[in-house]
């Protein structure tokens, strides 16, 4: 007769397992819960303003996530929002050593060489973003801002032009900024048409309201440049 003996450790091996894999379920339930919770409380905080309470969180996510690109590229725009520059140009470079086909980074970084004046740069990460991604639009608006603001003012609208071809997204921005780059190239008919049409998509939208009161500013001084100074 064949004699099977009875093994202990075996015996218990099923039990152990289940409740490792209880353990590492619940841990892991748990982990996600809290993630979800703080990335909430970062967009409320974002909603908000208040920059340092985001990167304060950013950082709790980070702690729990530490090779996730996107997360140094939200704190990197959020040191940028609240102008820290340096550090701001620090975790976007990082974001792209991890993830370098990140279009939003390459936008936001060159966003953070635009404050420091460095336009250049801004352009070629521009350049990259856009490449990376066509579809980025506020890559297209970020860099013909950039364009007008060196005197490129062809270039500038031509961006201005894809963007409203490509996206039906942030028109009432793409509208403004070409009236913008039209009025100092001397188009006043074409700015004030641009001017309007902003104005026209910004009233259905309150939470525009600043840049509402900048489109209206550009289109008074273009109208009334007496009264504008």
């Amino acid at each position: 007769m064949k004699t099977e003996f009875y093994n202990h450790a075996n015996s218990k091996q099923p039990e152990e397992t289940s409740s490792l894999y209880s353990l590492n379920y619940e841990n892991a339930l748990h982990f996600e819960q809290l993630e979800h919770q703080l990335r909430s409380s970062i967009e409320e905080s974002v909603a908000e303003g208040n920059y340092a309470v985001a990167i304060a969180l950013i950082n709790q996510l980070i702690s729990l996530r530490p090779n996730r690109a996107m997360d140094y590229n939200n704190r990197g725009l959020m040191y940028l929002r609240n102008n820290q520059l340096a550090e701001a140009l620090r975790d976007l470079t990082h974001a792209l050593e991890i993830d370098p086909k990140l279009d939003s980074a390459y936008n936001n970084r060159a966003n953070c060489y635009v404050a420091q004046g460095n336009l250049k740069a801004a352009i070629s990460d521009y350049d990259t973003a856009l490449d990376l991604n066509p579809a980025n639009i506020r890559a297209w608006i970020n860099q013909g801002i950039t364009f007008r603001d060196m005197g490129s003012y062809d270039l500038a609208i031509s961006n201005f032009d894809i963007a409203l071809i490509i996206s039906h997204s942030l028109q009432e921005r793409v509208y403004g900024e070409r009236g913008r780059a039209y009025h100092l190239r001397g188009d006043w008919n074409c700015a004030v048409a641009d001017y309007k049409q902003a104005l026209e998509l910004l009233a259905d939208k309150p939470e525009l309201l600043s840049y509402q009161h900048k489109v209206e500013t550009w289109l008074t001084g273009l109208l009334h440049p007496i009264f504008s100074n």
